[in-house]
C-alpha cells in the first residue's frame, strides 16, 4: 500500500501534540496525529485532570467537616473511595472524548498505534490492523514522559504505586509513604492525608516543594504538618522490604537509617522522557538524560523534525507543551513564532493549601545579580479570604530595584493557582511596579492581595 502523505505528522496526542495538530490544521495543513493509548495523553487521562477531580473531592470532604464554622450542620460525613475514583475517571473520559471531537472538527486524521520514525520525513505506525506508512515534510515529536523508577523502589501496583496506581487505588491506604515532595508527590499526599490516611513524605532535598521560593515552601510545610502530615527532609529511602500487606522502608537521615513500616508507598521521584523505540538516535537526534535536545524553537537539528512538551525537557508542564505546539505549527507555516520563556511559565501545585509561582525566586534573583525589592502580604489581611474561611496564606513578589521589573511572584493559599495568571500576564507585558500599583483591583477579591504585595515591596502597603 502506498504511503499516505501529510503536511504535518504529530506523534503523541497529549496537550502538546493535539494542540500542535489543531493549530496546524487551522493554518491550512493536512495533519495526522498518532497516539498509542488515549487521546489527551497523560495529562487528561492520568495526570493533571483526574488528580484535580480527586483533589476536589477531598477539598469538599474537608469543607464538610468544617460545616459548623459556617453555621451549617453536617452529620455522618464520610466518603466512598470507589465513587471518588469513578467521578475522576468520568471527568478524564469526558475530556478525552472532547479531544476526539476536536480532531474530527479540525479534520485531523487520527492513527491509534505505535509510531517510529524510520527515516527523515517518514513515520511508520503499527496498529491493530497492520502497519501504516506515512510521510510528511514536518514531524513533531510529542511523546511525553512517564514516572521515573529507582532501583529497589519499583512499583508493583500492590504495595508500591506510581501516580497511575494512586489514581485507581485498589484500597484506601492506612499508613502511606510518599517518596518525593514535588507537585505529584505532594498532591497525592494532600489527597490521601485529607481523607484520613496517616501520611509521611520523604524528600531528599532540604525542603518540601524544592523548586518553590524558600519562604513559600516553609509556609506550606507548616500547614501540611498542622494537618497531620509527617515531613522528612534531607532524607532518602534506601530500601523497601516488601512483605504480606506491608512495606518496611529504610529511611536515611542525618547519617542514620530508620526502619518504618507502611502498608502503601507512592513513588513520585520525577519523570523520564519517552524517547525509546522511535528511531531517534539513528536519525542523529541528540538525547540528554532521556530528553531530546532542541533549540528555543523546538528544532532537533534534524531537518523537519521538532520535539515539544515533556520529551523536550523542563519545565514539565502541560501549558508549556501546548504553547510549544502552537509555536512549532506557526513556525512551520512561516508565521512569526514566539519561543517559550521558561522563567515566564507558571507552576501550580493543587495541594491544600495551593501553591503557585512564576519567575525567579528571591534567592535565584539575588544569585543572578539583581538588587531586589521584596513585597509580602498575608491572607489574614484580606477580607475575602477571611469571609471564605481561608485566612492561611501569603503572596510574595520580587522586583528589580533598579528597573521595577517584576522578577517573580510566589503564592501559597486558597485559589492561588487561579490568581497566578495575573502576574504571568504582567511578566509577558514587561510590567513594572508602577503599572501594577496603578491598576485598580476589584473588591472584595483575593486578587487585592496581589496589589498589596506589590505595594509592600515599595513601602506603600495599605492593609498591613
Amino acid at each position: 500500500m502506498a504511503a499516505q502523505t501529510f503536511d504535518l505528522i504529530v506523534i503523541g496526542a497529549g496537550p502538546g501534540g493535539y494542540v500542535a495538530a489543531i493549530r496546524g490544521a487551522q493554518l491550512g495543513m493536512k495533519v495526522a496525529i498518532v497516539e498509542r493509548e488515549n487521546l489527551g495523553g497523560i495529562c487528561l487521562n492520568w495526570g493533571c485532570i483526574p488528580t484535580k477531580a480527586m483533589l476536589r473531592s477531598s477539598e469538599v470532604f474537608h469543607l464538610m467537616h468544617r460545616a459548623k464554622e459556617f453555621g451549617l450542620k453536617a452529620t455522618g460525613v464520610d466518603y466512598d473511595l470507589d465513587a471518588v475514583v469513578k467521578r475522576s475517571r468520568t471527568v478524564a473520559g469526558q475530556l478525552s472524548g472532547g479531544v476526539a471531537h476536536l480532531m474530527k472538527k479540525n479534520k485531523v486524521t487520527v492513527f491509534m498505534g505505535e509510531a517510529t520514525v524510520p527515516a527523515k520525513g517518514k513515520v511508520s505506525v503499527k496498529t491493530d490492523k497492520g502497519t501504516e506508512d506515512l510521510t510528511a515534510k514536518n514531524i513533531v515529536l510529542a511523546t511525553g514522559a512517564r514516572a521515573r523508577e529507582l532501583p529497589g523502589l519499583e512499583a508493583d501496583g500492590d504495595l508500591v504505586w506510581t501516580y497511575r496506581h494512586a489514581l485507581t487505588p485498589p484500597r484506601m491506604p492506612k499508613k502511606l509513604l510518599v517518596i518525593g515532595s514535588g507537585a505529584i508527590g505532594i498532591e497525592f499526599a494532600s489527597f490521601y492525608n485529607t481523607l484520613g490516611t496517616d501520611t509521611t513524605v520523604v524528600e531528599v532535598m532540604d525542603r518540601v516543594l524544592p523548586v518553590e521560593d524558600a519562604e513559600i515552601s516553609a509556609f506550606a510545610k507548616k500547614q501540611f504538618v498542622k494537618q497531620g502530615m509527617k515531613i522528612m527532609e534531607k532524607s532518602m529511602v534506601k530500601q523497601l522490604d516488601r512483605g504480606k500487606g506491608k512495606v518496611t522502608a529504610h529511611i536515611e537521615a542525618n547519617g542514620k537509617v530508620e526502619k518504618i513500616e507502611f502498608d502503601t508507598v507512592i513513588s513520585a521521584v520525577g519523570i523520564v522522557g519517552n524517547v525509546e523505540n522511535l528511531g531517534l538516535e539513528e536519525l542523529g537526534v541528540k538525547i540528554d538524560r532521556t530528553h531530546v535536545v532542541t533549540d528555543e524553537f523546538c528544532r532537533t537539528g534534524v531537518e523537519g523534525l521538532y520535539a515539544i512538551g515533556d520529551i523536550a525537557g523542563a519545565p514539565w508542564l502541560a501549558h508549556k507543551a501546548s504553547h510549544e505546539g502552537v509555536m512549532v505549527a506557526d513556525l512551520i507555516a512561516g508565521k512569526h513564532a514566539h519561543p517559550v520563556k521558561p522563567e515566564s511559565i507558571a507552576g501550580c501545585t493543587y495541594c491544600h493549601p495551593q501553591v503557585a509561582s512564576v519567575g525567579y525566586t528571591e534567592a535565584k534573583a539575588k544569585e543572578l545579580g539583581f538588587d531586589v525589592k521584596v513585597g509580602r502580604f498575608p491572607f489574614i489581611g484580606n477580607g475575602k479570604a477571611i469571609a471564605l474561611g481561608e485566612p492561611e496564606g501569603m503572596i510574595k513578589t520580587v522586583f528589580d530595584a533598579k528597573t521595577g521589573e517584576l522578577l517573580g511572584a510566589h503564592m501559597v493559599g486558597a485559589e492561588v493557582t487561579e490568581l497566578i495568571q495575573g502576574y504571568v500576564v504582567g511578566r509577558q507585558l514587561e510590567t513594572t511596579e508602577e503599572d501594577l500599583m496603578n491598576t485598580v483591583f476589584p473588591h472584595p477579591t483575593l486578587s487585592e492581595m496581589m496589589h498589596e504585595s506589590v505595594l509592600d515591596a515599595y513601602d506603600r502597603v495599605i492593609h498591613m
